[in-house]
């Protein structure tokens, strides 16, 4: 469905679970091969593998459920408050220390639960904006009315996906899939709380920043 056509709460929870959905459905996929190849091998050395991949797809299962809980769940009560440092170790949970290093600067704060949810969508594009790895710096200036948010992202081959700046700031003409509706999700975010919310690229690296509007 196009995003400037009206969206029905039924349409939308549809697309969030969806996407929720494609977060986990590799590990847990996963896990279901590791278990087929328990039932099926008697090798040690190919059990032994098989226990791997279970141990390793289920902690990133876990990682991900952890980090979508607070990014698209209600995460409390009508006004609760989340703590930035949850924030940051759902981050460091779902990056590939391998791939991703991520350099958090912010207070110990509390911060609205809207807001602090707007943080993290911005940190999930800027994840998908290095599809071969690289650094995310996440700063944090201010508390709660003044906060502001910048999210660089900088690595080979950094990409700001076509259509990503224009659903979040209201996403008209597009479509809204199982991809398109965490930006445009994000977007919503921002204007909830009150904030302007820009993304640009340049060269290597990809900006995502969220101010007071």
């Amino acid at each position: 469905m196009p995003a400037d056509a009206e969206l029905s709460d039924l349409e939308f929870a549809a697309l969030i679970s969806s996407r929720i959905c494609h977060d986990v459905i590799s590990p847990v996929g996963a896990i279901a091969n590791g278990l087929e190849v328990l039932a099926e091998e008697s090798d040690e050395a190919m059990r032994e593998h098989a226990f791997d991949l279970i141990r390793q797809s289920a902690a990133k299962a876990s990682a991900k459920l952890q980090f979508d809980r607070l990014a698209f769940g209600a995460a409390g009560s009508q006004g609760a408050q989340i703590d930035l440092r949850d924030a940051e170790n759902v981050t460091r949970g779902i990056l590939d220390g391998d791939k991703h290093q991520l350099d958090w600067s912010g207070p110990a704060a509390m911060l609205p639960k809207n807001k602090v949810k707007l943080l993290l969508n911005m940190i999930a594009i800027g994840v998908y904006a290095l599809p071969r790895g690289g650094s995310i710096k996440v700063r944090i200036a201010g508390d709660d009315e003044p906060a502001s948010f910048e999210v660089e992202c900088r690595g080979e081959k950094a990409i700001l996906p076509a259509g990503v700046a224009d659903l979040l700031n209201s996403g008209n003409g597009y479509d809204l899939d199982a991809h398109s509706i965490q930006p445009y999700y994000t977007g919503r975010l921002a204007r909830d709380v009150g904030m302007r919310l820009e993304a640009r690229a340049e060269g290597e690296s990809v900006w995502l920043e969220a101010v007071a509007a």
